[in-house]
């Protein structure tokens, strides 16, 4: 039970998700292979004072089945972001309301974020500005800071074992997953819950993010703002959810009676050290997370069949994603299908690595391609590409890699694979 490159098999036996398209995977996932759109005008503040007045947020939240009333009030919405995806995680994996004793040493949590608490800490600025200090919640800086997502679903749950976050902006969701199975691989715990979570519609962060025209502004026509890889792109559009993987040792899972849903056989992580928010030239940063993570995995780009793209929408992003996916595959990119699920789920943050690292599992398990939608005028960079246009296809997969770049030049490169048993 040995991967090439030594330490135990990894494998994923639970997922949670929350986002624009639906409160569960299966609601994600059935928007995703149907080419829905998540993203609409705002609702969860007046945007009128911006330029920019579209989001992908989640709709028909209810966190009660896991705080009560007065919790909620001292929980930002990250965190019951991350909650709410972590207890169906857990409960797919047939993990119990509540860990205890060896299991609960044995099981960590590595909860990635962007931003954190960012609606709390504003709200909390906003009453010093107004009202003084004397006026601030106690609870501001337990319900600001971004490690107490990871902190609240151990305090909720039972885990006693690793417990941080990871905060790399956009990358901060691959970043959780490919560490926590680093914490399996080397021993120091049997079970990790990892993911992403981020809840950042709040008016001063689409306006920050709009003041750097990084965003869309097709305001009359939200479903089809995002528009990865089309020669029309103008940019990101804010989104918000979470994901939670259940990783697992194979050793631990099978003695448990766990069903695996896919083998995580690699990751890669490394840095542009280049441009605080533009990628390198080439994407050649991406390029060597890909291929760290296939050494890792003991495979060559011709294992992999499908690429779930980071694919933001920007102008620079796309273009350098595209340039890497043709230096990663060589003559044989056309092979190998491409999606970018942030065309219907919009930019979720910290939450992107994770809730597109199930994509990419379901798409293994489903055999089903998740169109990326509003691609009308590839980018001359695609010619030859296969972007999955518009409709979903079905094909055997086999093995995919899942990419997240983040502000500052931080990548990360997930390899899945089918889990045959």
């Amino acid at each position: 039970m040995m991967t090439p490159t030594g330490g135990r098999r990894i494998v994923v036996t639970g997922m949670g998700m929350l986002t624009a398209l639906g409160n569960d995977v299966a609601s994600t996932w059935a928007g995703l292979v149907a080419g829905r759109s998540g993203i609409r005008t705002i609702e969860a503040f007046d945007a009128s004072r911006l330029n920019v007045r579209i989001a992908a947020e989640v709709r028909d939240f209810d966190a009660s089945g896991v705080l009560d009333r007065k919790e909620m009030r001292r929980t930002d919405r990250y965190i019951q972001f991350g909650l709410v995806a972590a207890r169906q995680a857990m409960d797919q994996a047939g993990l119990p309301a509540r860990l205890e004793g060896e299991l609960a040493e044995a099981t960590g949590v590595i909860l990635g974020t962007g931003l954190g608490g960012v609606g709390t800490l504003y709200d909390g600025m906003s009453t010093n500005a107004l009202r003084g200090p004397t006026r601030i919640s106690p609870f501001l800086v337990p319900m600001g800071i971004p490690n107490v997502g990871a902190g609240q679903i151990a305090i909720n749950f039972g885990m006693t074992g690793p417990n941080f976050a990871t905060v790399s902006a956009c990358a901060s969701g691959g970043h959780s997953i490919g560490e926590a199975s680093e914490t399996i691989r080397r021993g120091d715990a049997d079970i990790m819950l990892a993911g992403g979570s981020e809840a950042g519609i709040a008016e001063v962060l689409v306006g920050g993010f709009a003041a750097m025209r990084a965003l869309s502004t097709r305001n009359d026509d939200p479903s089809a703002a995002s528009r990865p890889f089309d020669a029309g792109r103008d940019g990101f559009v804010c989104g918000e959810g979470a994901a939670v993987l259940v990783l697992e040792a194979l050793d631990h899972a099978q003695a448990r009676g766990a069903v695996p849903l896919a083998e995580l056989v690699g990751y890669g992580a490394t840095a542009d050290a280049s441009h605080i928010t533009l990628p390198a030239p080439g994407g050649i940063g991406a390029v060597r997370a890909a291929r760290r993570a296939l050494e890792k995995a003991g495979l060559t780009p011709d294992d992999i069949d499908h690429v779930n793209a980071h694919a933001t929408s920007t102008p620079e992003g796309d273009k350098a994603e595209l340039k890497a996916i043709r230096t990663i595959f060589g003559e044989d990119a056309g092979r190998v299908s491409v999606t970018a699920n942030k065309s219907m789920v919009g930019h979720t943050l910290g939450a992107a690595g994770a809730i597109e690292a199930i994509a990419t599992i379901m798409a293994i398990r489903e055999g089903c391609v998740p169109p990326t939608i509003n691609l009308q005028n590839p980018d001359p960079l695609a010619e030859g590409l296969d972007l999955t246009p518009d409709v979903a296809t079905h094909r055997e997969i086999r093995a995919a890699i899942s990419n997240s770049f983040g502000f500052g030049g931080q990548n990360t490169a997930l390899v899945f694979t089918r889990w045959d048993g």
